[in-house]
């Protein structure tokens, strides 16, 4: 299917559309589920211009950048993006990869999505989990959970070291006891990567939690984390959560720890409503909560700063699948619904959710992760139908 990118730039009296939309598809089936996307879109009759721009792997290999200048400056001038999926490898073979006319000049890679993420400071990111009836994939009926995730901190502030400097490890060996054990591997068999959390950002997403449970009238908020361990920047967190929860004393506060929490999640999912965590517990989570509810077909993300957007499905690019048009594009079409409701887009991000549910209860358009042999295309033809 080949997308006209130039559609919608005006309506039929010459008026600019009333938004405008970076589209970035990424890597392998990011393109695929992207058009998906825009049937819906299309059939909803949003009013917009969708600006395409480069990221992934490509950019990386031929340039050297895989989120290049060009395409954030044309962020800068979209209202939010809508983003399909990029190809994440390890610092060596990303080396390997890297085009021989650049390879040896300095080039590191680094994930578009988390710098995307730093770039706008997109500090919440957002993801529901819900079960919708008659997906034969659900763990268990009646699971509807959100998680909210801090998207800037944590263990993936990006603050890393290998082989560990001298006089990092000097200073670390002078204000902790602990460091000196370290030093008889030698400091280049060292590796160290920090979990750096403040206060202000761990106040900014329990009180995001709080506000949407308070919005949506939601029975509880639980913070996760591992405070009788990780206990400088766990105990920030839930002294921090505490004095939040202060302010709505209509809803209560649990703690849990991540490792029992994971545990819970799998007995009594349903005794769960809105969980808020750092940024890898909160990934870590998020994974869990998203096989509850048929696994990554379903999963959907939208990364939120104070006035731009991301919105993504939270799969990979899935690279043996490009170009059969196989994979499930729901969580796709779920994250197109977090942007129409980011947008105040409302009854439109309501129709589309009540069109994906009736599709997945009628069970007779479905993709092969349930069951079925209808194609990403397909699925995204009978959501717009019931549109």
């Amino acid at each position: 299917m080949s997308l006209d990118f130039n559609a919608h730039l005006t309506n039929g009296n010459n008026k600019m559309p009333k938004y405008k939309i970076a589209w970035l598809p990424g890597d392998g089936v990011g393109k695929e589920v992207l058009e998906a996307a825009r049937i819906v879109l299309d059939a909803l009759k949003l009013d917009a211009q969708y600006v395409a721009g480069d990221i992934g792997w490509e950019c990386w290999i031929n340039e050297g950048n895989p989120l290049p200048d060009r395409t954030i400056e044309l962020m800068n001038n979209t209202d939010c993006a809508l983003f399909g999926a990029i190809t994440s490898k390890p610092k060596a073979e990303a080396d390997q990869e890297l085009s021989p006319g650049l390879q040896g000049r300095g080039f590191v890679y680094s994930s578009p999505i988390v710098r995307l993420r730093q770039e706008f400071n997109l500090h919440t990111n957002l993801r529901p989990c819900k079960a919708y009836p008659g997906n034969p994939l659900n763990y268990k009926e009646g699971i509807d959970l959100v998680i909210f995730r801090e998207n800037t901190e944590g263990m993936y502030g990006g603050v890393e070291f290998h082989p560990l400097p001298e006089e990092v490890f000097r200073v670390l060996d002078k204000h902790h006891p602990k460091m000196k054990k370290f030093e008889k591997y030698g400091l280049e068999n060292l590796a160290l990567s920090t979990r750096i959390m403040s206060r202000q950002m761990c106040d900014n997403i329990v009180r995001r939690a709080f506000e949407f449970a308070r919005k949506f009238k939601r029975k509880s908020v639980t913070v996760v984390d591992k405070p009788n361990v990780i206990r400088e920047t766990g105990g920030l967190m839930l002294r921090t959560a505490r004095a939040v929860a202060r302010d709505y004393p209509e809803i209560p506060l649990w703690e849990t720890n991540i490792d029992a929490q994971a545990m819970w999640l799998l007995k009594n999912p349903l005794d769960y409503d809105i969980l808020v965590a750092e940024n890898m517990f909160g990934d870590i989570l998020s994974d869990l909560a998203a096989q509850l509810v048929g696994g990554l077909g379903f999963a959907s993300a939208g990364n939120i700063g104070e006035s731009y957007a991301v919105f993504e499905p939270t799969h990979g690019s899935a690279p043996k699948y490009t170009g059969m048009y196989k994979v499930n594009p729901i969580a796709t079409l779920l994250a197109t619904r977090l942007m129409l409701d980011w947008l105040g887009e409302t009854e439109m991000g309501n129709n589309l959710e009540l069109a994906i549910a009736e599709t997945i209860k009628d069970k007779k358009v479905k993709t092969y992760d349930m069951g079925g042999s209808n194609t990403t295309l397909e699925v995204a033809g009978e959501i717009a139908r019931k549109l």
